[in-house]
């Protein structure tokens, strides 16, 4: 019997041992953040590895996620399959699990989620809506219409002040202007004009360009904010899937699909294209290292996800992920 107690206390000690080693290793290294659209999972590996270190389940259909300034916590829009979906999961990335899931009805088709000031904003396509989820209150603390069909991504100021949708199906960009940050009653709406079926959409750094993917004419558009209008057509040769800027401001790259596997990297300030990425695989998401280093990109067709060095323009490493990846970020890099 003595000897069986000993037994069962290093088998214990061991267990404790191998737990604390993981969530050591889930927390303390940088983290890639994959998710999986058609399996409902998230997947986590060492940004500088590209090793699998966690997967978690989460809602139908996750297409974007964003992670708290803090590095601690992942939130996860669920938009759903054939039923639209209407919550956000919220994962506890030290010991990979999701400890919530928050209930946004009525609001549904929850997409291009952004994290600012604590807050998680988020495009509720359905409703033709923004959103913002408040975690302190655990709810849903104010949304703003914009009257457009299919707002499907959203950015915003760092200050809260302004935001942007691109509007797949009424061909234009909303810009929201708030005067102050939301709960707010001053707001002002534009609806500015531009091609067909805009649906990639990045601001940015200064705040002084949006940059939208048109999806039906294979070609990036370049609003200026201040004048509230489109100023440039850039045709990158197929459809831009997303628009990226680089963290330095100095690059916006775009990702395209439907036959051209490249990336198009476009010089933001002469808004000419500076170069072409060539890809095994269509590229999907993409992030960046907050040093504009390393780019990672995921592709959803051969469930991959790709680590590219800016410094030279080429693949360092990939690795294997589940059922269409799509929404990509990185934590702690």
């Amino acid at each position: 019997m003595r000897q069986l107690q000993i037994f069962l206390c290093l088998v214990l000690v061991f267990a404790f041992s191998v737990l604390g080693c993981f969530a050591q290793k889930t927390s303390d290294k940088p983290l890639l953040l994959v998710l999986n659209k058609n399996e409902a999972s998230m997947m986590a590996y060492d940004a500088n590895s590209m090793e699998q270190v966690g997967k978690v389940g989460v809602g139908d259909g996750p297409h974007e996620l964003v992670v708290s300034a803090d590095g601690k916590t992942a939130f996860v829009a669920n938009y759903g399959g054939r039923t639209p979906g209407s919550s956000i999961s919220v994962i506890d990335l030290k010991t990979m699990k999701e400890t919530k899931r928050v209930d946004l009805m009525p609001f549904m088709r929850p997409h291009g989620v952004q994290e600012i000031n604590g807050k998680i904003y988020f495009s509720a396509e359905t409703n033709r809506a923004i959103a913002r989820f408040n975690p302190k209150l655990n709810k849903v603390d104010w949304v703003m219409g914009t009257g457009q069909t299919a707002s499907h991504m959203v950015v915003g100021s760092a200050d809260e002040k302004f935001f942007y949708t691109a509007n797949i199906g009424s061909d234009n960009v909303t810009m929201i202007e708030l005067g102050e940050a939301p709960p707010t009653q001053r707001s002002r709406v534009t609806q500015i004009p531009v091609g067909k079926q805009p649906e990639a959409i990045d601001l940015s750094p200064d705040g002084k360009e949006v940059w939208v993917g048109l999806n039906a004419e294979g070609k990036v558009e370049v609003v200026d904010t201040a004048q509230k209008k489109s100023v440039k057509k850039i045709d990158v040769g197929a459809r831009p899937y997303r628009v990226k800027f680089t963290p330095d401001g100095k690059y916006v790259f775009a990702t395209l699909i439907l036959g051209k596997k490249e990336i198009v990297v476009i010089d933001a300030k002469t808004h000419e294209i500076a170069r072409r990425i060539p890809m095994e695989s269509e590229a999907w998401g993409i992030i960046f290292s907050k040093d504009s280093k390393f780019a990672y990109v995921t592709a959803a067709r051969d469930a991959l996800v790709y680590k590219i060095d800016l410094q030279t323009f080429k693949v360092v490493s990939k690795a294997k992920t589940g059922s269409v990846p799509d929404g990509v970020v990185l934590v702690g890099m």
